[in-house]
């Protein structure tokens, strides 16, 4: 069993790692990080870089928690499924991700990844959310 945390680098991101973090530790168990790029790459905000993704992994070995850094793809498919698919191949115990404030008109258009994986993961969801800068 693993806690497993979709991440984009931004503050509710880094606080969503945070959080899995703890519960892992509580838990006795590992973290499996998700961050999902699509076809546009590294010009998306919600996609992680080499830096990034080496601070982070820093930081959980700093800190002793066991983990694993996936840095995926989503090809056609949507962040949600993709983060989705690694709960369901490690059968994961929790998974953690942020939630940003969005208008409704942009959660009509774009979708939500946060709101896809709190309806259809089959494990319990921890939704965080940092403070508005």
């Amino acid at each position: 069993m693993s806690v497993v945390v979709g991440y984009v680098p931004d503050a509710t991101g880094y606080l969503a790692v945070t959080e899995a973090a703890r519960q892992a530790q509580w838990r006795g168990t590992n973290v499996i990080v998700v961050n999902a790029v699509d076809g546009s790459g590294y010009v998306r905000p919600t996609a992680a870089d080499e830096r990034d993704i080496d601070a982070l992994d820093a930081k959980l070995t700093a800190d002793g928690v066991p983990h694993e850094i996936r840095h995926l793809d989503v090809g056609t498919a949507r962040a949600a499924e993709v983060i989705l698919g690694v709960v369901e191949e490690v059968s994961a115990e929790l998974v953690v991700v942020g939630i940003h404030r969005r208008s409704p008109v942009g959660k009509m258009l774009l979708g939500s990844t946060a709101q896809r994986i709190l309806l259809d993961a089959p494990c319990p969801v921890l939704a965080v959310r940092a403070p508005e800068a």
